[in-house]
Protein backbone atom coordinates (compact mmCIF):
# COMPACT_ATOMS: atom_id res chain seq x y z
CA UNK A 1 0.00 0.00 0.00
CA UNK A 2 1.07 3.49 -0.74
CA UNK A 3 2.18 5.99 1.81
CA UNK A 4 -0.07 9.02 1.44
CA UNK A 5 0.95 12.34 2.40
CA UNK A 6 -1.63 15.05 2.31
CA UNK A 7 -1.43 18.01 -0.16
CA UNK A 8 -1.33 20.45 2.91
CA UNK A 9 0.68 18.35 5.13
CA UNK A 10 3.14 20.41 7.25
CA UNK A 11 6.66 19.31 6.05
CA UNK A 12 7.69 18.25 9.68
CA UNK A 13 5.15 15.61 9.67
CA UNK A 14 6.20 13.76 6.70
CA UNK A 15 7.75 11.05 9.12
CA UNK A 16 4.54 10.28 10.94
CA UNK A 17 2.51 10.41 7.26
CA UNK A 18 1.75 6.99 7.13
CA UNK A 19 0.13 6.68 10.33
CA UNK A 20 -2.52 9.51 9.31
CA UNK A 21 -5.85 7.92 9.36
CA UNK A 22 -8.42 5.15 11.38
CA UNK A 23 -6.85 1.93 12.03
CA UNK A 24 -8.82 -0.82 13.34
CA UNK A 25 -7.94 -4.47 14.14
CA UNK A 26 -7.74 -6.77 16.90
CA UNK A 27 -5.04 -7.93 19.90
CA UNK A 28 -4.36 -9.51 22.78
CA UNK A 29 -3.81 -8.58 26.54
CA UNK A 30 -1.10 -10.35 28.15
CA UNK A 31 -1.68 -9.09 31.91
CA UNK A 32 -1.91 -11.88 34.43
CA UNK A 33 -5.47 -11.77 35.31
CA UNK A 34 -6.23 -11.13 31.11
CA UNK A 35 -3.60 -13.01 29.57
CA UNK A 36 -4.75 -14.08 26.23
CA UNK A 37 -7.66 -11.92 26.24
CA UNK A 38 -8.94 -10.70 22.80
CA UNK A 39 -9.87 -7.24 22.75
CA UNK A 40 -10.86 -4.93 19.71
CA UNK A 41 -9.29 -1.27 18.84
CA UNK A 42 -9.80 1.56 16.65
CA UNK A 43 -6.68 4.12 16.89
CA UNK A 44 -6.88 7.65 14.83
CA UNK A 45 -3.93 9.72 13.83
CA UNK A 46 -4.93 13.17 12.47
CA UNK A 47 -4.04 16.46 11.69
CA UNK A 48 -4.97 19.97 11.29
CA UNK A 49 -1.97 21.59 9.41
CA UNK A 50 0.16 21.83 12.67
CA UNK A 51 3.17 20.50 13.71
CA UNK A 52 1.65 17.74 15.47
CA UNK A 53 -0.62 14.75 15.02
CA UNK A 54 -3.49 13.86 17.62
CA UNK A 55 -3.90 10.17 18.73
CA UNK A 56 -6.49 8.71 19.76
CA UNK A 57 -7.22 5.04 20.83
CA UNK A 58 -10.37 3.15 21.27
CA UNK A 59 -10.28 -0.18 23.03
CA UNK A 60 -12.95 -3.03 23.96
CA UNK A 61 -13.73 -6.65 24.92
CA UNK A 62 -14.06 -9.21 22.53
CA UNK A 63 -16.37 -12.49 22.98
CA UNK A 64 -15.11 -15.59 21.42
CA UNK A 65 -17.09 -14.99 18.54
CA UNK A 66 -14.95 -11.69 17.92
CA UNK A 67 -18.30 -9.77 19.02
CA UNK A 68 -18.04 -6.02 21.42
CA UNK A 69 -18.96 -6.53 24.51
CA UNK A 70 -18.17 -3.64 26.62
CA UNK A 71 -15.62 -0.76 26.24
CA UNK A 72 -11.93 -1.64 27.72
CA UNK A 73 -9.74 2.04 28.22
CA UNK A 74 -9.71 5.38 25.65
CA UNK A 75 -6.38 6.83 25.40
CA UNK A 76 -5.95 10.37 23.54
CA UNK A 77 -2.13 12.65 23.11
CA UNK A 78 -0.05 14.23 20.73
CA UNK A 79 3.07 12.99 18.64
CA UNK A 80 5.40 15.33 17.12
CA UNK A 81 8.94 15.66 16.66
CA UNK A 82 11.05 16.00 19.71
CA UNK A 83 12.63 19.58 19.17
CA UNK A 84 12.86 22.88 21.65
CA UNK A 85 9.47 24.91 20.65
CA UNK A 86 10.04 28.59 20.15
CA UNK A 87 8.23 31.59 19.54
CA UNK A 88 6.94 30.27 15.94
CA UNK A 89 4.86 27.31 17.31
CA UNK A 90 1.74 27.61 18.83
CA UNK A 91 1.39 28.13 22.38
CA UNK A 92 1.46 28.34 25.80
CA UNK A 93 -2.66 28.49 25.39
CA UNK A 94 -4.42 30.24 22.64
CA UNK A 95 -1.42 31.53 21.37
CA UNK A 96 -1.28 31.25 17.92
CA UNK A 97 1.51 29.68 15.89
CA UNK A 98 3.34 31.96 12.95
CA UNK A 99 1.50 31.84 9.34
CA UNK A 100 4.83 30.19 8.30
CA UNK A 101 6.03 26.74 9.91
CA UNK A 102 8.94 27.00 11.86
CA UNK A 103 9.91 23.96 9.65
CA UNK A 104 8.74 25.55 6.37
CA UNK A 105 10.20 22.91 3.98
CA UNK A 106 11.91 19.25 3.62
CA UNK A 107 15.80 20.44 3.98
CA UNK A 108 14.53 22.10 6.92
CA UNK A 109 13.35 19.31 8.59
CA UNK A 110 15.53 17.10 7.62
CA UNK A 111 17.93 18.82 9.58
CA UNK A 112 16.05 17.33 12.47
CA UNK A 113 17.13 13.86 11.43
CA UNK A 114 19.17 12.18 14.30
CA UNK A 115 22.11 10.01 13.99
CA UNK A 116 20.75 7.10 13.49
CA UNK A 117 18.86 8.42 10.29
CA UNK A 118 15.63 8.92 11.76
CA UNK A 119 13.67 11.56 13.81
CA UNK A 120 13.65 11.97 17.47
CA UNK A 121 9.67 12.05 18.76
CA UNK A 122 7.72 13.28 21.74
CA UNK A 123 4.46 11.82 22.51
CA UNK A 124 2.14 12.79 24.96
CA UNK A 125 -0.85 10.06 26.02
CA UNK A 126 -3.02 10.60 28.71
CA UNK A 127 -5.09 7.64 30.61
CA UNK A 128 -7.97 7.38 32.72
CA UNK A 129 -7.94 7.65 36.15
CA UNK A 130 -5.05 10.28 36.32
CA UNK A 131 -2.36 9.02 34.67
CA UNK A 132 -0.35 11.39 31.92
CA UNK A 133 2.64 10.08 29.68
CA UNK A 134 5.58 11.68 28.20
CA UNK A 135 7.28 9.52 26.11
CA UNK A 136 10.66 9.99 24.23
CA UNK A 137 11.21 7.95 21.38
CA UNK A 138 12.73 7.35 17.65
CA UNK A 139 10.78 7.57 14.22
CA UNK A 140 12.43 5.71 11.12
CA UNK A 141 10.78 5.14 7.99
CA UNK A 142 7.41 2.76 9.08
CA UNK A 143 8.64 1.93 12.50
CA UNK A 144 8.47 3.68 16.32
CA UNK A 145 9.98 2.76 19.18
CA UNK A 146 9.28 5.06 22.34
CA UNK A 147 9.46 4.49 25.75
CA UNK A 148 8.03 6.80 29.09
CA UNK A 149 10.42 9.82 29.85
CA UNK A 150 8.24 11.26 32.56
CA UNK A 151 4.93 10.06 33.94
CA UNK A 152 2.84 11.91 36.42
CA UNK A 153 0.42 10.39 38.77
CA UNK A 154 -2.50 11.85 40.18
CA UNK A 155 -3.48 10.40 43.93
CA UNK A 156 -6.41 8.61 43.02
CA UNK A 157 -4.30 6.59 40.43
CA UNK A 158 -3.21 2.95 39.87
CA UNK A 159 0.38 2.23 40.82
CA UNK A 160 2.20 2.20 37.16
CA UNK A 161 5.94 2.92 36.80
CA UNK A 162 5.80 3.44 32.56
CA UNK A 163 6.17 1.37 29.53
CA UNK A 164 7.88 0.72 26.19
CA UNK A 165 5.83 0.34 22.97
CA UNK A 166 6.41 -0.31 19.76
CA UNK A 167 4.84 -0.02 16.54
CA UNK A 168 5.73 -1.00 12.84
CA UNK A 169 3.96 -0.87 9.17
CA UNK A 170 3.68 -4.53 8.24
CA UNK A 171 2.56 -5.92 5.19
CA UNK A 172 0.20 -2.85 4.81
CA UNK A 173 -1.09 -3.39 8.69
CA UNK A 174 -0.23 -1.39 11.63
CA UNK A 175 1.57 -3.65 14.13
CA UNK A 176 2.11 -2.89 17.82
CA UNK A 177 3.75 -4.33 20.67
CA UNK A 178 3.24 -3.02 25.21
CA UNK A 179 5.08 -3.88 27.56
CA UNK A 180 4.36 -2.37 31.08
CA UNK A 181 7.31 -2.02 33.67
CA UNK A 182 6.51 -3.54 37.16
CA UNK A 183 7.83 -1.81 40.10
CA UNK A 184 11.29 -2.87 40.11
CA UNK A 185 11.66 -1.49 36.34
CA UNK A 186 11.58 -4.54 34.71
CA UNK A 187 9.07 -4.91 31.49
CA UNK A 188 6.30 -7.53 30.94
CA UNK A 189 4.46 -8.12 27.53
CA UNK A 190 1.09 -6.21 27.97
CA UNK A 191 -0.49 -5.96 25.24
CA UNK A 192 -0.08 -6.30 21.12
CA UNK A 193 -2.55 -6.02 18.02
CA UNK A 194 -2.56 -5.91 14.26
CA UNK A 195 -4.62 -3.12 12.94
CA UNK A 196 -5.55 -2.46 9.25
CA UNK A 197 -6.06 1.03 7.64
CA UNK A 198 -10.06 1.73 7.26
CA UNK A 199 -9.70 5.53 6.44
CA UNK A 200 -6.97 7.68 5.12
CA UNK A 201 -6.51 11.15 5.83
CA UNK A 202 -6.14 13.22 2.43
CA UNK A 203 -5.44 16.93 1.76
CA UNK A 204 -9.23 17.87 1.45
CA UNK A 205 -9.84 15.68 5.30
CA UNK A 206 -7.66 18.71 6.92
CA UNK A 207 -10.16 20.13 9.82
CA UNK A 208 -13.11 18.32 8.29
CA UNK A 209 -13.91 17.57 12.15
CA UNK A 210 -14.12 21.29 13.06
CA UNK A 211 -15.06 23.16 10.16
CA UNK A 212 -17.27 22.17 6.57
CA UNK A 213 -14.90 21.46 3.82
CA UNK A 214 -17.26 19.82 1.23
CA UNK A 215 -20.48 21.61 -0.23
CA UNK A 216 -23.01 23.73 1.71
CA UNK A 217 -25.97 21.83 3.33
CA UNK A 218 -29.45 23.65 3.69
CA UNK A 219 -31.36 23.47 7.30
CA UNK A 220 -32.66 19.82 5.57
CA UNK A 221 -28.76 19.05 5.10
CA UNK A 222 -29.77 18.95 1.37
CA UNK A 223 -26.38 20.21 -0.61
CA UNK A 224 -27.36 23.20 -2.25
Amino acid sequence: MPIEIPTNLTPELVPFSWLLGTWEGTGTLWYPEAEGTNFGQIITFSQDGLPFIEYRAESFLLDDQGNKLRPLTVETGFWQLDRAQVDGDVGPGLRAADVVPVHPDAESVEKLRNGDDGFNILATINHPGGISENYSGLIKGPVVRMQTANLMRDSISKDYAGSVRLWGLVNSNLMWDWEVADEKGKLHKHASAELRKTSSMSGMDLGSHLFETGAESDANGDEK
